[in-house]
């Protein structure tokens, strides 16, 4: 393996010590049994040294995760960068009992293993060069989680990034967006802290495993995320965080979203990272200003001189990003203009569609809706909040 793969080893190859479910606990989990696709791909993903890209290349000499398995040490090292240590790594994995374990241990914990074959494993993440070949989440996604933007940033903060991203992830929460991020101190929880607070959903990427939290102090603030989000990990449960997986989460972060906003970051920040993997993964990149005399402005500093798109609200994000949402549509077909129209109701919706491109006058709103004025009122000012539409005048609106 040459030092670029290592790099890319996923860090369900870390061999975590596994969890050790009680034996009621394990037999009722067993009594119903995975999918033999899934468990062969459970199989080679905890195989120590099989990253994404090593995957990809046993895949593409074989054909198939089951003949992987199923190969001889000697065929199995006829692939590039797979030599007798991982050879033999992966014949041990033929029996699938260590899959098995995982896999007894999610059920246990109410823990959902997609694959990328799944129809919930999440398409943006599928577009990345090295998605993960399993995920463990704890918690629901949504069709709308596709609509995200990450928000990332320094794990030691100043009150004003606090602020800031606790602002701005509920102004986007608000629009529809889901936020992402990763559970980290400082303004990771911030977003995350903000888009529960503004209703909407929000996951978090963690390096270590769904189960043990990490830091410790946000077992709470995981738990409502999984109440309305999901937590989500490339690493089986009882995985450990260290140092080296961070980076690597990190591109995950970015992947699941359209794009990402960096909080303030310094010169040397694990936001930067995120930010670097995301414009690899052709996203948006978005930076909040800050004090020119705080170091931890001066990452995203940096990143507006290089071209990242500077952020003083919501709007800045929401303009960006509206072409990037055209093509989403509902599920019967009609197309999606803006995020924030997944959360409409019915009486909000008929307002909606009764605003054109051009001025629209309130009266003809209600003829066209046959709605109460009072109630049309109320429901042009929920579209003013979600930024679907502008007020023109006291008697008209137009749509964004």
């Amino acid at each position: 393996m040459n030092s670029q793969e290592a790099k890319q080893v996923d860090c369900v190859s870390e061999q975590p010590e596994l969890l050790q479910p009680n034996p009621n606990a394990l037999n009722q989990a067993t009594q119903t049994a995975p999918l033999p696709e899934l468990l062969d791909e459970l199989a080679l993903a905890l195989v120590p040294g099989v990253g994404p890209r090593t995957r990809l290349k046993l895949l593409e000499y074989f054909g198939s995760v089951k003949a992987v398995l199923e190969a001889s040490a000697a065929e199995l090292q006829q692939v590039p960068d797979v030599g007798p240590k991982l050879a033999l790594a992966i014949r041990s994995a033929e029996d699938r009992s260590k899959a098995q374990q995982v896999w007894s241990i999610c059920r246990q914990h109410g823990i959902q293993v997609l694959c990328q074959t799944d129809p919930e494993y999440p398409e943006l993440l599928k577009q990345i060069a090295d998605p993960p070949a399993v995920l463990f989440v704890r918690g629901e996604l949504l069709p709308r989680d596709q609509l995200a933007i990450a928000i990332v940033g320094t794990r030691h903060p100043s009150l004003y990034g606090l602020r800031q991203a606790e602002r701005l992830a509920g102004s986007l929460a608000r629009a529809g967006l889901t936020i992402i991020s990763g559970l980290a101190r400082g303004i990771d929880a911030a977003a995350h802290r903000g888009a529960l607070a503004a209703g909407g959903r929000t996951l978090a990427v963690l390096a270590n495993g769904v189960i043990d939290i990490y830091p410790p102090e946000h077992k709470n603030l995981a738990e409502q995320i999984i109440a309305h989000g999901a937590l989500l990990s490339e690493t089986p449960p009882g995985t450990q965080p260290l140092a080296g997986m961070f980076p690597q989460r990190n591109r995950l972060i970015s992947g699941l979203a359209l794009g990402v906003l960096v909080v303030e970051a310094p010169h040397r920040s694990g936001a930067l990272i995120t930010a670097r993997h995301a414009l690899e993964q052709n996203r948006e990149v978005f930076a909040v200003p800050g004090r020119i005399d705080e170091p931890t402005s001066h990452g995203c500093h940096q990143l507006i001189r290089d071209g990242a798109k500077l952020v003083e609200s919501a709007e800045d994000i929401l303009e960006e990003l509206g072409p990037l949402v055209q093509p989403t549509v509902r599920e019967d077909g009609r197309p999606i203009r803006h995020p924030a129209e997944l959360l409409l109701n019915p009486t909000e919706e008929a307002v909606l569609q009764a605003i054109g491109t051009d001025p629209t006058d309130i009266d003809q709103i209600v003829r066209t809706t046959g709605l109460p004025v009072p109630r049309v009122l109320a429901s042009i000012s929920v579209l003013e909040m979600r930024h679907l539409v502008r007020r023109l005048s006291g008697s008209s609106v137009v749509r964004r």
